[in-house]
């Protein structure tokens, strides 16, 4: 295990920065929040990646614009950095609506982004990334994305339901030393997908302390919550952060709810 200090902070939503020998990757960071201004918190920020134009490498668990945002990483990225994603949504009209925005950004502005399947591997600078499968709520492609540096392993896991790759994910990649796991379980009712159900698109705390517990992880830090609710389109599990806390603390499991922008660490 490395000596060198490997360093965390959520950027708002589900945006992470992990800092480590110098190097920055990014995962799902976005700025522009403009598509989701009626569903928004205002009260609720986006910090800015620490180091513009330095990070080495950006991580995208799916192309919903709350997840990708391509203005943002040419700001964010250096020249050349690599922007690995899953593989594109298929299908016609409100089968590609929530991806199109990001996905017509990438392509308008000329931004390369490399498609990386399941289970697969890449190796930036101190940075070894993992892919792994996960469920998308709306039927899009997603990846849970596993980043190993200096003999620590984090896992992030986008927006997805709870599934049944777990067990396999900690088998193939377990223990991990931090995941960051969305919580905030919305009922939505977007009219491209009607009719509506009253079923939640993402997990709860309690599935994702669930998950933290089959991952064997040591540190559950949530994601994917707090930012956006505007009842009746977007519906927001209540108390999000508390129960997961009081459910993660019945396996022995840490978890700690950061504010965007505050950075951690870990030995």
């Amino acid at each position: 295990m490395s000596n060198s200090p490997l360093r965390m902070r959520r950027l708002g939503w589900a945006g992470v920065e992990i800092e480590f020998e110098g190097e920055i990757l990014l995962i799902d960071y976005i700025k522009d929040t403009t598509l989701y201004e009626p569903l928004q918190n205002p009260d609720e920020p986006f910090p800015s990646s620490s180091r513009p134009g330095c990070a080495s490498v950006a991580l995208l668990t799916h192309l919903h614009a709350d997840h990708a945002d391509p203005d943002a990483l040419t700001v964010a990225l250096r020249k050349g950095a690599p922007i690995f994603r899953p593989v594109r949504a298929t299908g016609i009209g409100g089968d590609l609506v929530l991806t199109n925005y990001a996905e017509n950004k990438f392509t308008e502005k000329n931004i390369y982004t490399e498609i990386i399947g399941d289970w697969d591997e890449r190796i930036v600078g101190p940075f070894r990334m993992h892919t792994a499968p996960a469920v998308d709520g709306f039927g899009d492609p997603q990846v849970s994305w596993i980043i190993e540096c200096g003999g620590r392993r984090i896992i992030h896991a986008g927006d997805t339901m709870f599934h049944d790759f777990w067990w396999r994910i900690a088998k193939k990649y377990g223990p991990f030393d931090v995941a960051f796991l969305p919580i905030n379980a919305p009922v939505v009712n977007f009219p491209p997908l009607q009719p509506a159900t009253e079923l939640e698109a993402v997990m709860n705390p309690e599935q994702a302390a669930a998950a933290a517990n089959i991952l064997r992880t040591k540190l559950v830090v949530p994601i994917h919550y707090g930012s956006l609710h505007n009842p009746p389109v977007y519906i927001e599990t209540p108390h999000s952060t508390e129960r997961l806390h009081a459910k993660a603390a019945l396996f022995g499991i840490q978890s700690v709810a950061y504010q965007p922008g505050e950075w951690f660490s870990i030995d």
